[in-house]
Protein backbone atom coordinates (compact mmCIF):
# COMPACT_ATOMS: atom_id res chain seq x y z
CA UNK A 1 0.00 0.00 0.00
CA UNK A 2 3.01 2.27 0.48
CA UNK A 3 3.28 2.80 -3.27
CA UNK A 4 -0.28 4.12 -3.28
CA UNK A 5 0.31 6.52 -0.42
CA UNK A 6 -1.69 9.71 -0.83
CA UNK A 7 -1.96 12.91 1.11
CA UNK A 8 -5.33 14.41 1.79
CA UNK A 9 -5.90 17.83 3.26
CA UNK A 10 -8.68 18.19 5.73
CA UNK A 11 -8.30 21.87 6.36
CA UNK A 12 -11.43 23.14 7.90
CA UNK A 13 -13.07 26.42 7.17
CA UNK A 14 -11.98 28.13 4.00
CA UNK A 15 -8.88 29.62 2.48
CA UNK A 16 -5.80 30.11 4.59
CA UNK A 17 -4.27 33.47 3.76
CA UNK A 18 -0.81 32.86 2.36
CA UNK A 19 -1.00 29.20 3.21
CA UNK A 20 -1.42 26.11 1.14
CA UNK A 21 -2.07 22.55 2.16
CA UNK A 22 -1.23 19.45 0.14
CA UNK A 23 -4.21 17.29 -0.68
CA UNK A 24 -4.68 14.07 -2.57
CA UNK A 25 -3.02 14.10 -5.97
CA UNK A 26 -5.15 11.99 -8.24
CA UNK A 27 -4.22 10.47 -11.58
CA UNK A 28 -7.55 9.08 -12.73
CA UNK A 29 -7.69 10.66 -16.17
CA UNK A 30 -8.32 7.23 -17.70
CA UNK A 31 -11.87 7.05 -16.34
CA UNK A 32 -14.47 7.14 -19.07
CA UNK A 33 -16.09 10.62 -19.01
CA UNK A 34 -19.86 10.88 -18.85
CA UNK A 35 -21.67 12.26 -21.93
CA UNK A 36 -21.68 16.06 -22.10
CA UNK A 37 -25.03 17.91 -21.93
CA UNK A 38 -25.09 19.27 -25.49
CA UNK A 39 -28.04 21.63 -25.03
CA UNK A 40 -26.44 23.27 -22.00
CA UNK A 41 -23.12 23.54 -23.82
CA UNK A 42 -24.86 25.28 -26.70
CA UNK A 43 -26.33 27.77 -24.21
CA UNK A 44 -22.86 28.28 -22.71
CA UNK A 45 -21.41 28.87 -26.18
CA UNK A 46 -24.15 31.37 -26.98
CA UNK A 47 -23.56 33.31 -23.74
CA UNK A 48 -19.82 33.24 -24.36
CA UNK A 49 -20.35 34.70 -27.83
CA UNK A 50 -22.72 37.42 -26.56
CA UNK A 51 -20.17 38.53 -23.95
CA UNK A 52 -17.41 38.60 -26.58
CA UNK A 53 -19.49 40.67 -29.00
CA UNK A 54 -21.68 42.88 -26.78
CA UNK A 55 -19.89 43.45 -23.45
CA UNK A 56 -18.98 47.10 -22.84
CA UNK A 57 -15.23 46.31 -22.97
CA UNK A 58 -13.23 43.62 -24.79
CA UNK A 59 -12.68 40.48 -22.68
CA UNK A 60 -9.99 37.87 -23.22
CA UNK A 61 -11.14 34.32 -23.88
CA UNK A 62 -8.87 33.02 -21.11
CA UNK A 63 -10.49 35.27 -18.51
CA UNK A 64 -13.99 34.15 -19.48
CA UNK A 65 -13.07 30.46 -19.37
CA UNK A 66 -11.25 30.85 -16.04
CA UNK A 67 -14.19 32.65 -14.45
CA UNK A 68 -16.59 30.00 -15.79
CA UNK A 69 -14.45 27.27 -14.18
CA UNK A 70 -14.29 29.27 -10.93
CA UNK A 71 -18.06 29.58 -10.85
CA UNK A 72 -18.60 25.91 -11.69
CA UNK A 73 -16.47 24.77 -8.74
CA UNK A 74 -17.34 27.41 -6.16
CA UNK A 75 -21.02 26.69 -6.78
CA UNK A 76 -20.61 23.11 -5.52
CA UNK A 77 -19.55 23.64 -1.90
CA UNK A 78 -17.34 26.00 0.14
CA UNK A 79 -14.21 23.84 -0.27
CA UNK A 80 -14.07 23.02 -3.99
CA UNK A 81 -12.05 25.54 -5.99
CA UNK A 82 -9.98 26.24 -9.09
CA UNK A 83 -6.25 26.74 -8.46
CA UNK A 84 -4.31 28.82 -10.95
CA UNK A 85 -0.58 28.26 -11.41
CA UNK A 86 0.39 30.46 -8.48
CA UNK A 87 -2.18 29.02 -6.08
CA UNK A 88 -1.26 25.45 -7.06
CA UNK A 89 2.44 26.06 -6.41
CA UNK A 90 1.69 27.59 -3.01
CA UNK A 91 -0.56 24.67 -2.16
CA UNK A 92 2.28 22.22 -2.70
CA UNK A 93 4.58 23.87 -0.15
CA UNK A 94 2.17 25.08 2.52
CA UNK A 95 2.06 21.90 4.59
CA UNK A 96 5.73 22.31 5.42
CA UNK A 97 4.70 24.97 7.91
CA UNK A 98 6.19 28.06 6.23
CA UNK A 99 4.40 30.50 3.94
CA UNK A 100 3.99 34.18 3.26
CA UNK A 101 0.95 36.18 4.28
CA UNK A 102 -1.07 37.50 7.23
CA UNK A 103 -1.92 34.31 9.11
CA UNK A 104 -5.72 34.17 9.09
CA UNK A 105 -8.20 31.47 8.15
CA UNK A 106 -11.03 33.01 6.14
CA UNK A 107 -14.27 32.24 4.31
CA UNK A 108 -16.88 34.31 2.48
CA UNK A 109 -20.16 35.58 3.89
CA UNK A 110 -22.63 37.95 2.22
CA UNK A 111 -19.94 39.07 -0.19
CA UNK A 112 -17.44 39.92 2.55
CA UNK A 113 -14.36 38.09 3.81
CA UNK A 114 -15.13 36.50 7.18
CA UNK A 115 -12.33 35.67 9.60
CA UNK A 116 -12.77 32.15 10.91
CA UNK A 117 -9.65 32.15 13.04
CA UNK A 118 -6.37 34.07 13.31
CA UNK A 119 -3.35 31.77 13.63
CA UNK A 120 -1.32 32.13 16.80
CA UNK A 121 1.98 34.03 16.62
CA UNK A 122 1.21 35.54 13.18
CA UNK A 123 0.93 39.22 12.15
CA UNK A 124 -2.88 39.07 12.06
CA UNK A 125 -3.05 37.48 15.53
CA UNK A 126 -0.69 40.08 17.01
CA UNK A 127 -2.57 42.94 15.30
CA UNK A 128 -5.79 41.97 17.06
CA UNK A 129 -7.80 40.36 14.25
CA UNK A 130 -10.53 38.17 15.82
CA UNK A 131 -12.78 35.27 14.86
CA UNK A 132 -16.02 36.56 13.36
CA UNK A 133 -14.54 39.80 11.97
CA UNK A 134 -15.96 40.83 8.57
CA UNK A 135 -13.38 42.43 6.26
CA UNK A 136 -15.14 45.03 4.11
CA UNK A 137 -12.13 46.83 2.58
CA UNK A 138 -8.57 45.91 1.67
CA UNK A 139 -6.58 49.13 1.67
CA UNK A 140 -8.93 51.42 -0.29
CA UNK A 141 -10.64 48.67 -2.30
CA UNK A 142 -14.10 47.40 -1.21
CA UNK A 143 -14.30 43.61 -0.82
CA UNK A 144 -17.91 43.46 -2.01
CA UNK A 145 -17.93 41.98 -5.50
CA UNK A 146 -14.59 40.18 -5.16
CA UNK A 147 -14.27 36.41 -5.21
CA UNK A 148 -12.60 34.85 -2.19
CA UNK A 149 -9.55 34.02 -4.34
CA UNK A 150 -9.28 37.65 -5.47
CA UNK A 151 -9.44 38.86 -1.88
CA UNK A 152 -6.83 36.32 -0.80
CA UNK A 153 -4.47 37.43 -3.58
CA UNK A 154 -4.76 41.04 -2.44
CA UNK A 155 -3.97 40.06 1.15
CA UNK A 156 -0.92 38.11 0.07
CA UNK A 157 2.22 40.01 -0.79
CA UNK A 158 5.90 40.56 -0.22
CA UNK A 159 6.95 40.13 3.43
CA UNK A 160 7.54 43.50 5.05
CA UNK A 161 4.80 45.30 3.13
CA UNK A 162 1.67 46.65 4.82
CA UNK A 163 -2.01 46.18 4.14
CA UNK A 164 -4.88 47.93 5.90
CA UNK A 165 -8.01 45.91 6.68
CA UNK A 166 -11.29 47.70 7.35
CA UNK A 167 -13.29 45.44 9.64
CA UNK A 168 -16.83 45.24 11.01
CA UNK A 169 -16.86 43.61 14.44
CA UNK A 170 -19.86 42.65 16.52
CA UNK A 171 -20.20 44.98 19.48
CA UNK A 172 -18.37 47.85 17.77
CA UNK A 173 -20.40 50.89 16.67
CA UNK A 174 -18.16 51.75 13.70
CA UNK A 175 -15.72 49.91 11.42
CA UNK A 176 -12.19 49.28 12.67
CA UNK A 177 -9.05 49.83 10.59
CA UNK A 178 -6.13 47.51 11.29
CA UNK A 179 -2.82 47.81 9.48
CA UNK A 180 -0.87 44.55 9.26
CA UNK A 181 2.67 44.00 8.05
CA UNK A 182 2.93 40.89 5.87
CA UNK A 183 5.52 38.32 6.91
CA UNK A 184 6.85 34.87 6.17
CA UNK A 185 4.68 32.78 8.45
CA UNK A 186 6.43 29.94 10.25
CA UNK A 187 3.99 27.87 12.19
CA UNK A 188 5.17 25.69 15.05
CA UNK A 189 2.44 23.10 14.91
CA UNK A 190 3.12 21.37 18.26
CA UNK A 191 3.55 23.30 21.51
CA UNK A 192 3.80 21.71 24.93
CA UNK A 193 4.46 22.29 28.61
CA UNK A 194 4.71 20.37 31.86
CA UNK A 195 2.07 22.45 33.63
CA UNK A 196 2.74 20.85 37.02
CA UNK A 197 4.39 17.64 38.25
CA UNK A 198 2.72 14.67 36.57
CA UNK A 199 0.49 16.66 34.21
CA UNK A 200 1.34 17.70 30.68
CA UNK A 201 -0.21 19.94 28.04
CA UNK A 202 0.18 19.56 24.25
CA UNK A 203 -1.38 21.87 21.69
CA UNK A 204 -1.51 21.10 17.96
CA UNK A 205 -2.17 24.24 15.92
CA UNK A 206 -2.28 22.53 12.49
CA UNK A 207 -1.75 19.03 11.10
CA UNK A 208 1.39 19.50 9.03
CA UNK A 209 3.85 17.02 7.51
CA UNK A 210 5.96 16.67 10.65
CA UNK A 211 3.33 17.18 13.35
CA UNK A 212 3.27 13.46 14.19
CA UNK A 213 7.04 13.39 14.70
CA UNK A 214 6.88 16.62 16.69
CA UNK A 215 4.20 15.12 18.94
CA UNK A 216 6.44 12.12 19.69
CA UNK A 217 9.32 14.47 20.56
CA UNK A 218 7.02 16.52 22.81
CA UNK A 219 5.80 13.45 24.72
CA UNK A 220 9.34 12.19 25.23
CA UNK A 221 10.48 15.60 26.48
CA UNK A 222 7.52 15.84 28.85
CA UNK A 223 8.47 12.44 30.28
CA UNK A 224 12.06 13.55 30.76
CA UNK A 225 11.00 16.80 32.45
CA UNK A 226 8.69 14.83 34.74
CA UNK A 227 11.35 12.16 35.34
CA UNK A 228 8.84 9.45 34.59
CA UNK A 229 5.38 8.67 33.25
CA UNK A 230 2.75 11.40 33.32
CA UNK A 231 -0.39 11.07 35.42
CA UNK A 232 -2.48 12.93 32.86
CA UNK A 233 -2.28 14.77 29.54
CA UNK A 234 -4.36 17.54 27.94
CA UNK A 235 -4.36 17.45 24.13
CA UNK A 236 -5.58 20.85 22.92
CA UNK A 237 -7.13 20.89 19.42
CA UNK A 238 -9.08 24.12 19.84
CA UNK A 239 -9.02 26.40 16.78
CA UNK A 240 -7.01 23.83 14.84
CA UNK A 241 -8.40 24.06 11.28
CA UNK A 242 -7.03 20.68 10.17
CA UNK A 243 -4.40 19.69 7.64
CA UNK A 244 -3.12 16.34 6.43
CA UNK A 245 -5.10 13.14 6.83
CA UNK A 246 -2.06 10.90 7.32
CA UNK A 247 -0.91 13.20 10.14
CA UNK A 248 -4.32 12.88 11.80
CA UNK A 249 -3.85 9.10 11.63
CA UNK A 250 -0.40 9.30 13.24
CA UNK A 251 -1.55 11.66 16.02
CA UNK A 252 -4.47 9.33 16.79
CA UNK A 253 -2.13 6.35 16.55
CA UNK A 254 0.12 7.80 19.24
CA UNK A 255 -2.63 7.02 21.76
CA UNK A 256 -4.41 4.03 20.15
CA UNK A 257 -3.50 0.36 19.94
CA UNK A 258 -1.84 -0.90 16.72
CA UNK A 259 -4.38 -1.77 14.04
CA UNK A 260 -7.31 0.14 15.54
CA UNK A 261 -9.50 1.98 13.04
CA UNK A 262 -8.94 5.74 13.00
CA UNK A 263 -11.20 6.90 10.17
CA UNK A 264 -12.79 5.72 6.95
CA UNK A 265 -13.96 7.65 3.90
CA UNK A 266 -16.69 7.01 1.36
CA UNK A 267 -17.28 8.62 -2.03
CA UNK A 268 -18.49 7.77 -5.54
CA UNK A 269 -15.17 6.52 -6.94
CA UNK A 270 -13.09 3.62 -5.65
CA UNK A 271 -10.11 5.84 -4.73
CA UNK A 272 -12.37 7.75 -2.34
CA UNK A 273 -13.17 4.63 -0.29
CA UNK A 274 -10.52 4.08 2.37
CA UNK A 275 -10.21 2.49 5.81
CA UNK A 276 -7.28 3.97 7.68
CA UNK A 277 -6.13 2.04 10.73
CA UNK A 278 -3.28 2.75 13.13
CA UNK A 279 -0.78 1.04 10.83
CA UNK A 280 2.49 2.45 9.54
CA UNK A 281 1.44 2.29 5.88
CA UNK A 282 -1.38 4.73 6.66
CA UNK A 283 0.76 7.51 8.10
CA UNK A 284 4.33 7.05 6.77
CA UNK A 285 5.70 7.99 3.38
CA UNK A 286 7.71 5.38 1.47
CA UNK A 287 11.14 5.01 3.05
CA UNK A 288 10.23 7.03 6.14
CA UNK A 289 11.26 5.67 9.57
CA UNK A 290 8.39 4.80 11.89
CA UNK A 291 8.66 7.58 14.44
CA UNK A 292 5.76 6.19 16.53
CA UNK A 293 8.12 3.43 17.66
CA UNK A 294 9.92 6.11 19.68
CA UNK A 295 6.84 6.88 21.78
CA UNK A 296 7.23 6.58 25.56
CA UNK A 297 5.36 3.49 26.79
CA UNK A 298 3.05 5.54 29.00
CA UNK A 299 1.57 7.37 25.96
CA UNK A 300 -0.76 4.42 25.27
CA UNK A 301 -2.29 4.44 28.75
CA UNK A 302 -1.97 7.97 30.14
CA UNK A 303 -5.35 9.48 31.14
CA UNK A 304 -6.21 11.84 28.28
CA UNK A 305 -8.52 14.83 27.86
CA UNK A 306 -8.95 16.38 24.41
CA UNK A 307 -10.10 20.01 24.17
CA UNK A 308 -12.21 21.06 21.16
CA UNK A 309 -14.31 24.06 20.18
CA UNK A 310 -16.06 25.55 17.15
CA UNK A 311 -12.69 26.21 15.52
CA UNK A 312 -11.64 22.55 15.71
CA UNK A 313 -12.17 21.22 12.20
CA UNK A 314 -11.56 18.29 9.92
CA UNK A 315 -8.29 16.54 10.90
CA UNK A 316 -8.88 17.76 14.47
CA UNK A 317 -12.30 16.16 14.39
CA UNK A 318 -10.87 12.91 13.05
CA UNK A 319 -8.53 12.67 16.04
CA UNK A 320 -11.20 13.67 18.55
CA UNK A 321 -13.75 11.28 17.00
CA UNK A 322 -11.34 8.33 16.93
CA UNK A 323 -10.21 8.81 20.54
CA UNK A 324 -13.82 9.27 21.62
CA UNK A 325 -15.12 6.19 19.80
CA UNK A 326 -12.36 3.98 21.21
CA UNK A 327 -13.00 5.43 24.68
CA UNK A 328 -9.35 6.41 24.84
CA UNK A 329 -10.01 10.04 25.84
CA UNK A 330 -12.68 12.31 27.23
CA UNK A 331 -13.63 15.09 24.83
CA UNK A 332 -14.16 18.40 26.62
CA UNK A 333 -15.24 21.81 25.32
CA UNK A 334 -17.88 22.91 22.82
CA UNK A 335 -19.25 21.46 19.59
CA UNK A 336 -16.58 21.22 16.88
CA UNK A 337 -16.80 22.79 13.41
CA UNK A 338 -18.30 19.87 11.48
CA UNK A 339 -16.10 19.72 8.39
CA UNK A 340 -16.36 16.07 7.42
CA UNK A 341 -15.39 16.11 3.76
CA UNK A 342 -12.22 15.24 1.87
CA UNK A 343 -10.81 17.42 -0.92
CA UNK A 344 -8.69 15.92 -3.71
CA UNK A 345 -6.26 17.88 -5.85
CA UNK A 346 -6.65 17.05 -9.55
CA UNK A 347 -3.70 18.53 -11.51
CA UNK A 348 -4.43 19.73 -15.04
CA UNK A 349 -2.09 19.71 -18.03
CA UNK A 350 -1.59 23.49 -18.06
CA UNK A 351 -0.03 23.68 -14.60
CA UNK A 352 -3.28 24.53 -12.82
CA UNK A 353 -5.45 22.20 -10.73
CA UNK A 354 -8.88 21.81 -9.24
CA UNK A 355 -9.60 21.12 -5.60
CA UNK A 356 -12.66 18.88 -5.58
CA UNK A 357 -14.66 17.43 -2.71
CA UNK A 358 -14.59 13.68 -3.35
CA UNK A 359 -15.63 11.96 -0.11
CA UNK A 360 -17.10 12.21 3.36
CA UNK A 361 -15.17 10.82 6.28
CA UNK A 362 -16.56 8.79 9.17
CA UNK A 363 -15.42 8.10 12.73
CA UNK A 364 -14.70 4.45 13.69
CA UNK A 365 -18.25 3.91 14.99
CA UNK A 366 -19.73 5.07 11.67
CA UNK A 367 -20.59 8.68 12.48
CA UNK A 368 -20.52 11.27 9.72
CA UNK A 369 -19.83 14.60 11.36
CA UNK A 370 -20.27 16.70 8.21
CA UNK A 371 -22.19 19.86 9.16
CA UNK A 372 -22.67 18.37 12.63
CA UNK A 373 -19.34 18.20 14.44
CA UNK A 374 -18.05 16.25 17.43
CA UNK A 375 -20.20 16.49 20.54
CA UNK A 376 -18.05 16.74 23.69
CA UNK A 377 -18.45 14.10 26.40
CA UNK A 378 -18.31 16.96 28.91
CA UNK A 379 -19.51 20.34 27.56
CA UNK A 380 -17.50 23.23 28.96
CA UNK A 381 -18.10 26.75 27.69
CA UNK A 382 -15.17 28.89 26.65
CA UNK A 383 -14.74 31.52 29.32
CA UNK A 384 -12.06 33.25 31.31
CA UNK A 385 -11.65 33.74 35.03
CA UNK A 386 -11.41 37.49 34.52
CA UNK A 387 -14.39 39.59 33.47
CA UNK A 388 -14.78 42.05 30.65
CA UNK A 389 -14.27 39.62 27.76
CA UNK A 390 -16.37 40.15 24.65
CA UNK A 391 -18.33 37.27 23.17
CA UNK A 392 -16.89 35.83 19.97
CA UNK A 393 -18.80 34.77 16.89
CA UNK A 394 -18.35 31.10 16.02
CA UNK A 395 -18.64 29.97 12.41
CA UNK A 396 -19.26 26.30 11.66
CA UNK A 397 -19.53 24.21 8.51
CA UNK A 398 -23.32 24.24 8.68
CA UNK A 399 -23.23 28.07 8.53
CA UNK A 400 -21.39 28.14 5.19
CA UNK A 401 -23.34 28.61 1.97
CA UNK A 402 -23.70 25.46 -0.17
CA UNK A 403 -22.20 23.25 2.54
CA UNK A 404 -22.29 19.50 1.93
CA UNK A 405 -25.11 17.77 3.81
CA UNK A 406 -24.37 15.24 6.53
CA UNK A 407 -25.53 12.23 4.50
CA UNK A 408 -25.85 9.90 7.49
CA UNK A 409 -28.87 7.98 6.25
CA UNK A 410 -27.67 7.81 2.66
CA UNK A 411 -24.22 6.51 3.53
CA UNK A 412 -25.42 4.13 6.24
CA UNK A 413 -27.52 2.41 3.60
CA UNK A 414 -24.78 2.03 1.02
CA UNK A 415 -21.59 1.61 3.05
CA UNK A 416 -21.37 -2.02 4.29
CA UNK A 417 -17.98 -1.47 5.97
CA UNK A 418 -19.39 0.98 8.51
CA UNK A 419 -19.43 -0.61 11.98
CA UNK A 420 -22.71 -0.46 13.82
CA UNK A 421 -23.05 2.34 16.32
CA UNK A 422 -25.47 1.42 19.08
CA UNK A 423 -24.88 4.66 20.93
CA UNK A 424 -26.50 7.79 19.64
CA UNK A 425 -24.59 11.04 20.04
CA UNK A 426 -25.78 13.23 22.86
CA UNK A 427 -27.95 16.19 21.98
CA UNK A 428 -25.44 18.75 23.18
CA UNK A 429 -26.65 22.28 22.77
CA UNK A 430 -23.49 23.85 24.13
CA UNK A 431 -22.42 26.92 22.22
CA UNK A 432 -19.09 28.70 22.23
CA UNK A 433 -19.00 31.35 24.95
CA UNK A 434 -16.23 33.81 25.60
CA UNK A 435 -12.99 33.76 23.70
CA UNK A 436 -9.85 32.21 25.14
CA UNK A 437 -7.60 34.73 26.85
CA UNK A 438 -4.70 36.04 24.79
CA UNK A 439 -1.39 34.38 25.53
CA UNK A 440 1.50 36.31 26.98
CA UNK A 441 4.74 36.22 24.94
CA UNK A 442 6.38 32.81 25.34
CA UNK A 443 3.32 31.40 27.11
CA UNK A 444 1.98 28.03 25.88
CA UNK A 445 -1.32 28.03 27.77
CA UNK A 446 -2.91 30.81 29.81
CA UNK A 447 -3.42 30.37 33.55
CA UNK A 448 -6.87 31.96 33.12
CA UNK A 449 -7.92 29.52 30.38
CA UNK A 450 -11.14 28.18 31.88
CA UNK A 451 -11.51 25.10 29.66
CA UNK A 452 -7.91 24.06 30.25
CA UNK A 453 -8.30 24.46 34.02
CA UNK A 454 -11.45 22.32 33.94
CA UNK A 455 -9.60 19.65 31.93
CA UNK A 456 -6.79 19.63 34.49
CA UNK A 457 -9.26 19.26 37.37
CA UNK A 458 -10.91 16.39 35.49
CA UNK A 459 -7.56 14.60 35.02
CA UNK A 460 -6.77 14.93 38.71
CA UNK A 461 -10.17 13.48 39.54
CA UNK A 462 -9.54 10.53 37.21
CA UNK A 463 -6.24 9.90 39.00
CA UNK A 464 -7.97 9.85 42.38
CA UNK A 465 -10.55 7.35 41.08
CA UNK A 466 -7.83 5.11 39.64
CA UNK A 467 -5.92 5.27 42.91
CA UNK A 468 -9.00 4.08 44.84
CA UNK A 469 -9.51 1.18 42.41
CA UNK A 470 -5.91 0.10 42.87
Amino acid sequence: MASKFKQFSLVGMGVLIGAALTLNYSANAEREPEPLPLEDLRAFSEIFGKIKSDYVEPVEDKKLITEAINGMLSGLDPHSAYLDNEAFKELQVGTQGEFGGLGIEVGMEDGFVKVVSPIEDTPAFKAGVKSGDLVIKLDDTPVKGMTLNDAVKRMRGKPGTDITLTIIRKGETKPLTITITRAVIKIKSVKYKLVEPGFGYVRITQFQEHSGENLVDALNDLGEQNKGALKGLVLDLRNDPGGLLNTAVSVSGAFLKPGELVVYTDGRIEDAKMRLTNSRENYLRPGETDYLKNLPAWAKTVPLVVLVNGGSASASEIVAGALQDHKRALIVGTQSFGKGSVQTILPLNNGTAIKLTTARYFTPSGRSIQAKGITPDIPVEEATVSSGETAKIEVREADLERHLTNGDEENAAKTPQAPKDDKKPKDDKAKGGKAKPALEPGEVVSKSDYQFNQALILLKGLNLLQGRKE
